[in-house]
């Protein structure tokens, strides 16, 4: 079967070296906010070209921080897209604010600007970016549009490890970005982790305490905080682990590449390429098709793996129905979460399961 992720082919030398990594925490006697946790932030930040990182408990937690940090909260009005994992609304919600959901794009699945600004009201006080897939959009138009209405750009890095556009790279165009360090995302440790990058060092300042109980010292809570702490052993697995992100973010690519160009049937649509090869990191290769489960079936009898990211929108889900949303409707990610279809992009995919995917892809029929 060809895996969506299969961690067991990785190379033996990351596997070991993984090894050495929880055996140095273990014989550090360090095991909560110790030198491999500053040392990955240190190691993450220069990556990407901010001047701080804090290491925190998960991704959820990154988002939900530094809405805190920068005063979001009862009142206030976040807007994001519908097309996301649950955790991104899950934060604004635990922050205190109300998400206001808009749509998408068809062609990317990313944010759709002209609804963006039909969400906008006198409560809006940020947009969360979600560089969904690994792909980032037109920074320097959502940029310049939060700057001219006085809202923050809060980036969603969950699935965009290092992806960059014009030299800038994901988590710095905005206030700040939360970056998720899940097992299945291109950097992923073997648990969870989660990072917030920032160039704003009052942001950077809160969110040290926001993540340690409030504390600003030993015993003194300035502020009411959270237990959110990226700890010793994942934070060393990761620092090993970034040690491959570039060559498996390569590979990533080739893969990608391929199926951009050799995918050919009539009732499979592909999503539009990334104007810049950089600012796609291909966490996720998806597809779309009205004849979904027909497709997941037979790539299953073929020995392929397919899964859905995501279902069901977050403005269907339970506790999301009240949502304030776009006036015109969330039409295309409703479109888009009943035929969008993830196939095998992980970078172990060899040569020859590249290909048995291509062609078993193009020789379905309806």
């Amino acid at each position: 079967m060809i895996l969506m992720n299969d961690f067991r082919s990785e190379p033996s030398s990351l596997r070991e070296a993984m090894y050495g990594a929880v055996r140095r925490v273990i014989d550090s006697g360090q095991f909560v906010l110790g030198d491999e946790v500053a040392s990955f932030e240190s190691e993450w930040s220069a990556r990407c070209k901010t001047s701080h990182a804090i290491g925190v408990g998960n991704g959820m937690d990154a988002l939900e921080i530094i809405f805190r940090a920068l005063g979001v909260g009862p009142g206030d009005e976040v807007i994001t897209t519908p097309m996301t994992a649950f955790a991104t609304v899950l934060a604004i919600l635990r922050a205190g604010a109300e998400p206001v959901l808009a749509d998408i794009e068809p062609s990317s699945a990313l944010l759709d600007r002209d609804s963006v600004l039909r969400c906008l009201s006198s409560r809006t006080r940020a947009l969360v970016l979600v560089h969904l897939y690994g792909q980032l959009g037109d920074m320097a138009s959502w940029k310049e549009l939060c700057a001219d209405h006085g809202i923050y750009l809060v980036e969603d890095c969950a699935q965009s490890h290092l992806a960059s556009r014009d030299g800038k790279v994901a988590g710095s165009f905005g206030a700040a970005g939360a970056y998720s360090f899940y097992p299945t995302k291109n950097l992923g440790g073997a648990g969870d982790g989660g990072m917030i990058v920032t160039n704003d060092g009052v942001i950077a300042e809160m969110a040290l305490k926001m993540r340690n109980y409030g504390q600003s010292r030993r015993y003194s809570h300035p502020v009411v905080g959270l237990n959110s702490r990226l700890d010793e052993l994942q934070a060393a697995i990761l620092r090993v682990r970034a040690d491959f992100l570039d060559e498996f973010t390569s590979r990533r690519r080739a893969i990608a590449t391929r199926y951009h160009k050799e995918i050919e049937n009539v009732h499979v649509d592909k999503l539009a390429p990334a104007n810049e090869l950089a600012a796609h990191v291909h966490h996720l290769y998806v597809v779309t098709t009205p004849y979904r489960d027909r497709l997941i079936d037979y790539l299953r009898f073929n020995g392929i793996q397919a899964l859905i990211h995501f279902p069901i929108p977050i403005h269907l889900q339970p506790p999301c129905l009240h949502l304030r949303r776009d006036a015109h409707g969330l039409s295309a990610a409703e479109h888009h979460a009943d035929t969008c279809l993830s196939i095998p992009c992980h970078p172990q995919l060899s040569d020859d399961d590249v290909s048995k995917v291509i062609s078993t892809i193009n020789r379905f029929e309806v």
